[in-house]
């Protein structure tokens, strides 16, 4: 069961809203409708699954926040349903919409909407208040999540007192207090200076693993975009034009304007050795022979190679010199031939991790997964073919260039993709009896 789900949603704001969706259903432009309304949300669709962060990322104008508002009902959409636990908030009464706003949905804004005479605690436990809990019971709660986001010693100051990553974190606490299942949060940290706002997303990804929290974040900055979200939707024109991972959208994106909308992100911190691993060349079995060993090397052609144990997790690697001397002392087991690995890296691990052990690493990296089994590896040429942009990048121009001539604010805001796998490559080595490690 998702968490959240939207089907085919407009929001036209204008008199003539209906009329103007219709047109655009018949395959009118935006500009085109401009006489009837002003055509924020057009055709999105998109599940969110209970957990997920999922972002939400465009330029100004681009319908983000007016998305964000119909997802619970701030904004009513013109067409189209937007379910939270099975109901459809569109057709829900004023008390059934005020009660999943209370109990279901939480936001969180830009601008703190803080309480100003109120103290950190009082603000943290208004939320609880607004659905007629007790006092003593909403404090009491108020103060678990007041610890939880960092304010632990500030619960009696006023919003005043605070720097704005504090108020910034008293309006992460209130939604939290409130319980709900779902999190909306519209920019929350693009007020605060980078430093801050880098905390503050440490934070969140902290809570969420925590809580376990449906999440659906708003923002324009990519980096942030990509270093939050479980998958991404990039919009343009109130339209979405792509919903994948941060990883999917650097390495595919969806047209020309994702691709330069993407231009600046740092890759190296997004796509992981896992999406850029191969299958190895060869690999020994710890319980061979030096022949043996030496003949798996031969018939790979090549002079090294990563030792494996029966559950396929990675000992180390050895060397056909030194299996060349291991057999002519007549040894019978390789055992002391194995050099220990210290370069393998986590299928999760970013590529910015992998260029220190490249570097000084005789082979290609190894990649296992958490129970130490090899995976693959990443060759260096891997590494630098993970850095070059797309075809599409390489074509030019700005992702401004792309803009609108006439953005009507972010208020004048898709297809929905199914997100695919990020370690694909990963299977096929897993289930490779011997699958060896290439040399560099």
């Amino acid at each position: 069961m998702v968490a959240l789900s939207a089907r085919n949603v407009y929001k036209v704001f204008g008199r003539q809203g209906r009329r103007a969706v219709e047109r655009l259903e018949n395959g009118a432009s935006r500009d085109e409708i401009k006489h009837l309304g002003t055509a924020a949300v057009i055709d999105a669709s998109f599940d969110v699954d209970p957990g997920e962060i999922f972002v939400v990322m465009g330029l100004s104008g681009s319908g983000k926040s007016t998305l964000i508002r119909t997802l619970n009902g701030l904004h009513p959409a013109t067409t189209g349903s937007i379910e939270i636990g099975g109901t459809d908030i569109a057709k829900a009464s004023g008390s059934e919409l005020r009660a999943i706003r209370r109990k279901k949905v939480s936001m969180v804004f830009q601008h703190f909407a803080l309480l100003p005479h109120r103290t950190v605690l009082d603000n943290a436990a208004y939320g609880l208040e607004i659905q007629g809990v007790g006092r003593s019971e909403r404090l009491e709660r108020a103060r678990e999540v007041v610890e939880l986001t960092g304010l632990g010693g500030w619960q009696d100051s006023v919003p005043a007192q605070l720097s704005g990553g504090m108020q910034q974190r008293v309006g992460l606490a209130r939604a939290l207090a409130s319980d709900t299942e779902i999190l909306l949060m519209d920019e929350a940290f693009s007020a605060l200076d980078p430093l801050i706002r880098r905390e503050m997303q440490d934070q969140l990804v902290e809570l969420q693993t925590r809580l376990g929290k449906t999440i659906v974040f708003i923002t324009h900055d990519l980096n942030e975009a990509v270093r939050l979200g479980d998958r991404i939707a990039v919009m343009r024109d109130g339209r979405i034009v792509q919903i994948d991972t941060g990883e999917k959208i650097l390495s595919d994106p969806a047209d020309e304007y994702v691709a330069r909308f993407i231009a600046d992100v740092d890759r190296s911190r997004v796509i992981t050795a896992g999406s850029v691993m191969t299958r190895p060349a060869t690999t020994v079995w710890e319980n061979y022979g030096p022949g043996e060993a030496l003949r798996t090397l031969r018939d790979s052609q090549v002079s090294a190679a990563y030792v494996i144990d029966r559950r396929q997790r990675l000992v180390g690697s050895v060397y056909d010199e030194e299996l060349l001397e291991a057999q002519r002392r007549r040894e019978d087991r390789i055992g002391p031939y194995i050099h220990p690995d210290t370069s393998a890296v986590n299928v999760d691990t970013p590529i910015s991790e992998v260029f220190a052990p490249a570097a000084e690493a005789r082979l290609a990296v190894p990649v296992t997964d958490d129970e130490d089994r090899l995976l693959g590896v990443v060759p260096r040429v891997a590494l630098l073919e993970a850095m070059v942009p797309s075809e599409l990048e390489d074509a030019g121009g700005s992702v401004e260039d792309l803009s609108p001539p006439d953005e009507a604010g972010d208020d004048a805001g898709g297809a929905h993709a199914a997100t695919g796998g990020a370690h694909a490559a990963t299977t096929d080595a897993a289930t490779t009896t011997t699958t060896e490690t290439e040399t560099r």
